[in-house]
């Protein structure tokens, strides 16, 4: 499997990026990955990069955007921060990702028992833990249910599970309002802005 080029980068549309990214989770799951010459692909890659997608996920060792899409080097940008949360230094990333190195594709991955968002539910304090988990706190508060107070924590999984698909949602949404050239690129077409939640359990990534 070789790297990708500035022609094969070319034909992927944002539909054939994503379509990617699915089929590569699907072998992931079946154990069927393809094979890959690592050392070849450095060397491909060595004088220029064509990734197709750029990946939002959380630092969480079990999260590995590579290895859960079956990619391999030079396939994608992955930006990695717990909480997978977006700030203006992960936008410009973002930024230029898609408007310089063309990528067609933002995924923005969430993933199941995710402790940064463990700790947001419990409102944990940490040094400069403190203000990252902050960043997580309007997920938190827009998860209505359950309203019991004894069950918005990281004892209950579910809620916890809750959380962090609507911070995957609120995150794509400040993409879109606080980057016009990202907001623009995906009026006109030329990029994709996903979602996804990745099982730890299963690993199956649920697209939305």
């Amino acid at each position: 499997m070789k790297a990708h080029t500035k022609d094969t980068q070319a034909i992927m549309t944002p539909a054939k990026s994503l379509q990617e990214l699915k089929d590569g989770n699907s072998r992931f799951q079946k154990g069927s990955v393809l094979s890959r010459d690592l050392m070849d692909q450095m060397s491909d890659t060595s004088k220029g990069q064509f990734p197709f997608a750029t990946v939002l996920s959380c630092i969480d060792s079990r999260v590995s955007s590579e290895l859960i899409f079956d990619q391999g080097i030079g396939d994608i940008f992955s930006v990695r921060i717990a909480g997978n949360f977006v700030n203006q230094d992960i936008l410009g990333s973002m930024e230029f990702a898609c408007k310089l190195a063309g990528t067609k594709l933002i995924l923005v991955l969430g993933h199941t028992s995710c402790g940064a968002v463990k700790g947001a539910c419990d409102d944990a304090k940490l040094g400069n833990l403190t203000d990252m988990l902050a960043k997580i706190k309007p997920a938190v508060n827009s998860v209505e249910e359950p309203a019991d107070a004894s069950q918005r924590n990281s004892g209950n999984i579910q809620f916890v599970n809750m959380v962090s698909a609507k911070n995957v949602e609120l995150n794509i949404q400040r993409i879109l309002d606080e980057s016009p050239v990202l907001a623009e690129m995906k009026q006109a077409g030329d990029i994709q802005i996903v979602g996804g939640m990745y099982d730890i359990q299963t690993g199956a990534v649920e697209f939305y």
